[in-house]
């Protein structure tokens, strides 16, 4: 049996979505209600990576766990210890790829690289994916492009090999599955990097209207985080700016195009498929 947690998240989702039909398939959620795309046969139980007492229960019968965490607890070493407990023989863990940046050491980062740590030294086989940031991350955006026209961004010309989320739960959903990756680490990039300015004038040219960039300041960009995130993450995230602006983030990866046996998926690709939430 195949354990899925983070099933309500940009990938997640896509995992569920993407998991053969017949295959024994548990979701781990703290709201089970708020699950979609689930199959018939997917069994749905309520945990929380918080609540130790509600892990034994879920992870029991497991196998092998898609694991996504977020920097809103400790780390991943309850979870772990609970897993390796409960007989669960492979982890295949959704992770960053700036982890493998030696300049990075904002929280974010920090604390993936400590939980990836946790997780090799659990005694279970492990994946790591590693992704750039996911083309998703642009519908942030559709608010104000709905109302005004307008992209409002740091760095403009920074540029990033931004991921298409699908591609990411799709290798996902191989390691799951398939033999052959227990060990690895899969470093996932779209085909290119590219720039806000340059995504800016795609969806403009997709929604057939023009739409204008405006760079925000550091302090702009700040206030507008602050009001999402809690304020080690909105420095986290801003350090993680600064690094794209220096070129960090550029580099293209061919893991996406050789495991998949196709090329990654373009910044217009998925546009064109998520452009009604910019209409």
């Amino acid at each position: 049996m195949i354990l899925v947690t983070g099933a309500t998240g940009t990938i997640g989702r896509e995992v569920v979505r993407g998991l053969p039909a017949g295959l024994a398939v548990r979701i781990m959620a703290r709201d089970p209600a708020r699950v979609r795309g689930a199959g018939p046969a997917a069994e749905i139980m309520a945990g929380d990576f918080t609540d130790p007492a509600s892990l034994p229960g879920v992870l029991r019968g497991i196998r092998t766990v898609f694991l996504v965490t977020n920097p809103d607890g400790d780390d991943d070493s309850g979870f772990l210890r609970s897993a390796r407990s409960a007989g669960v023989r492979h982890v295949v863990k959704l992770s960053a790829a700036a982890v493998a940046d030696s300049r990075a050491e904002d929280l974010i980062t920090r604390w993936q690289r400590r939980n990836e740590d946790l997780l090799r030294e659990s005694g279970m086989q492990w994946t790591l994916l590693r992704p750039r940031a996911f083309m998703s991350n642009t519908l942030s955006w559709a608010r104000s492009i709905r109302s005004d026209d307008v992209v409002r961004s740091l760095y403009g010309t920074s540029a990033s090999a931004c991921v298409d989320p699908r591609d990411v739960a799709e290798v996902a959903v191989r390691a799951l599955t398939d033999d052959g990756h227990a060990g690895r680490i899969h470093t996932l990039t779209g085909p290119e990097a590219i720039t806000a300015v340059q995504q800016t004038a795609l969806l403009a040219e997709l929604l057939r209207r023009p739409l204008r960039f405006e760079e925000l300041e550091p302090a702009q960009a700040r206030a507008a985080l602050g009001a999402r995130y809690p304020a080690d993450i909105v420095e986290a995230l801003l350090e993680s700016a600064e690094r794209g602006r220096e070129g960090s983030k550029t580099e293209v990866d061919g893991t996406v195009a050789a495991l998949l046996g196709r090329p990654a998926g373009t910044f217009r690709g998925w546009a064109s498929d998520h452009l009604g939430a910019f209409g």
